[in-house]
């Protein structure tokens, strides 16, 4: 089976050596989000707030560059630096995933690149 790399401006470039998404046949696999600006490349903001809406816009624009939404997802993977952003975060994952509800693991590190709050990876499907 093919496998290619998925590569979309809006959404931050890699800062390792890895792809923003990778397809396999009708599955997606979306490497880790942080909330970085992709025009800026600065980290959207100091509180879980607006780092876990950037987080999540960058796996939607991911998604969108596919031809796909937030509908597709099948799978999400969110690291926080502190499980006491639990509850801000899952307010906002509701908002912007518009009653999507994929399978989730919710995991707390020490931490993420760029001492960011939050991550996000995530499987979608074709």
């Amino acid at each position: 089976m093919k496998v290619s790399s998925i590569e979309t401006d809006k959404a931050p470039l890699p800062i390792g050596p890895y792809s923003q998404a990778v397809v396999c046949g009708d599955t997606i696999y979306i490497s880790g989000q942080i909330p970085l600006d992709p025009e800026t490349g600065e980290v959207a903001g100091a509180t879980i707030e607006p780092q876990a809406r950037q987080a999540l816009a960058n796996l939607k624009a991911i998604l969108e560059s596919q031809g796909l939404s937030v509908q597709s997802l099948v799978k999400t993977t969110v690291y926080l630096s502190d499980m006491g952003h639990f509850g801000a975060f899952n307010s906002i994952y509701e908002t912007m995933l518009d009653g999507t509800r994929p399978a989730r693991s919710v995991i707390a590190v020490a931490g993420l690149p760029r001492n960011v709050l939050v991550e996000i990876e995530a499987i979608a499907c074709r």
